[in-house]
């Protein structure tokens, strides 16, 4: 069965879920404005992580992984740039 089924669907099929998975987030950091629960550190490495994938994805030409990681990049750098926001008023 998997000989049938390209591999570059899987990557997309794994790139479309690990993506939206932070949509959610995202929308609630944008609607309520508060981060608090959210850890600047962990966030940091994840963003750092991200960058890092994509970069991997852009060496070994993998479209699944440049799209997916360019999307997420971007919404997980509204995260972390709310979050940065917060700390330097002191509300997180």
């Amino acid at each position: 069965m998997f000989e049938t089924i390209p591999l570059e669907y899987v990557g997309y099929a794994a790139a479309t879920f690990t993506t939206y998975a932070f949509v959610p987030q995202a929308v609630k950091v944008w609607r309520e404005d508060d981060t608090k629960a959210i850890s600047l550190g962990m966030y940091s490495m994840m963003v750092t992580g991200i960058a890092l994938w994509l970069a991997y994805g852009l060496i070994i030409n993998s479209y699944p992984l440049i799209i997916s990681n360019t999307i997420t990049f971007a919404i997980a750098l509204t995260i972390l740039y709310k979050k940065i926001s917060h700390v330097r008023r002191g509300e997180s």
